[in-house]
């Protein structure tokens, strides 16, 4: 099998696997419970907490578990609203957005907020000079994606820090900046450090589905969005899900611990997709930055991503036929793919209707080889030759 949905999910290491077999074998207590097993949790915890947070680069008294993802997003965003609503109703996101922040704001303009979505340019960037103009004196928020997961485009977060300090200094206001950093998590060093808030989540750096986390600056508060029993100091109410914790613990040690090797072993596994594609498959448009980069300092893709148009085909029909060959593709956000519609993303990018039908997401791990890609060009080239002879590449 040839697995090229990185950006969906990923397989678990197997020292994630192993000890969380062990916390739902043997450890099992409940990290509030005042005995040894009980304790053995609340101590497995909070080596998860500081692990987590030293891969985000923040302090672990600033890292919250959560369910994942989407539940991160969805307390960053309705949690500054519930908490600054009487100062403003503003919310400012761009148009590229995972549909965890996009339908957190729609709902959020059902309730009397008012929400403002930024465009993008050819390659995903988002447009600075209207953030500038849309920021006023009622906005309470702006909402930014460190990488975006169906281009792999990585966001101008500092300057968009930038930005919102400047309006704050000079209009003594107080806008906060989420980042949903699900997709740079351990390929893309820092984020965290430009925003107010930012959001993560275990499955997409090899540790298990169900878990994720929040970062919240120290002197930032929102209202929770779980409330009972108080853990994860009022933020998440609920016993915490030990085994995916520690998990998330161990894949993200693994991750701060192989950094280098991992990310240059994926730089050149897309670098020889790109060229593959390129040499051997002609009428293709390179949806995504062809430069790599490992941080936030300049126009950039995140090495685990490659999203190609292949003119004249269908993405959905390529993929089944990838699939015949046991390998594994996207035509886009694997939390989108149920919905009728073309990618939100690369509409706003303004692709053609053609452009967007035969758009594949390829997305790589450390786990991917050259072996892999060569094989998976040869499949691609077929494919695609095979679609277009039935008479539909115009």
């Amino acid at each position: 099998m040839i697995y090229l949905d990185n950006s969906a999910t990923t397989r678990p290491y197997d020292e994630v696997i192993d000890i969380m077999t062990k916390y739902m074998r043997e450890d099992y207590g409940n990290p509030s419970s005042l005995y040894k097993l009980g304790i053995t949790a609340e101590k497995a915890i909070r080596d998860a907490r500081k692990s987590v947070a030293a891969l985000m680069g923040v302090s672990q008294a600033e890292i919250h578990f959560t369910s994942g993802g989407t539940e991160s997003d969805n307390t960053a965003v309705f949690g500054v609203a519930r908490a600054m609503k009487r100062r403003g109703k503003r919310i400012i996101t761009t148009a590229v957005e995972h549909p965890a922040v996009l339908e957190a704001f729609k709902r959020l303009g059902e309730e009397g907020f008012e929400p403002i979505y930024i465009g993008v340019d050819r390659e995903c960037n988002p447009d600075l000079e209207t953030l500038k103009k849309e920021l006023n004196k009622d906005t309470i928020l702006v909402s930014v994606m460190a990488v975006n997961n169906e281009t792999g485009t990585i966001m101008p977060l500092a300057k968009v820090r930038e930005i919102i300090d400047d309006f704050n200094k000079a209009n003594g206001t107080r806008i906060l900046l989420h980042t949903d950093m699900v997709q740079s998590l351990g390929k893309v060093r820092g984020g965290a450090e430009y925003s107010d808030i930012a959001t993560a989540s275990a499955h997409k750096i090899h540790g298990p589905k169900g878990c994720g986390a929040i970062y919240i600056k120290k002197g930032i508060n929102i209202p929770s969005f779980m409330v009972g029993g108080g853990q994860e100091s009022g933020y998440r109410s609920g016993t915490e899900n030990v085994p995916g914790i520690v998990g998330f613990g161990v894949a993200a040690q693994l991750a701060m611990k192989n950094f280098d090797k991992r990310t240059a072993s994926m730089n050149a596994v897309r670098e020889r997709l790109l060229i593959g594609i390129r040499e051997s498959i002609k009428d293709i448009k390179i949806n995504s930055i062809e430069k790599t980069a490992l941080d936030f300092k300049s126009t950039a893709c995140c090495c685990s991503v490659l999203n190609v148009s292949f003119f004249g085909t269908r993405g959905e029909v390529i993929l089944h036929k990838l699939e015949s060959n046991d390998i594994y593709v996207s035509t886009g956000s694997a939390c989108s793919s149920n919905k009728k519609g073309k990618s939100h993303v690369l509409n706003a990018m303004k692709r053609s209707d053609k452009e967007i039908e035969g758009a594949i997401r390829f997305s790589i791990s450390e786990f991917t080889s050259l072996e892999d890609i060569d094989y998976t060009v040869k499949c691609v080239e077929q494919a695609t030759t095979e679609f277009r002879r039935l008479g539909s590449f115009r």
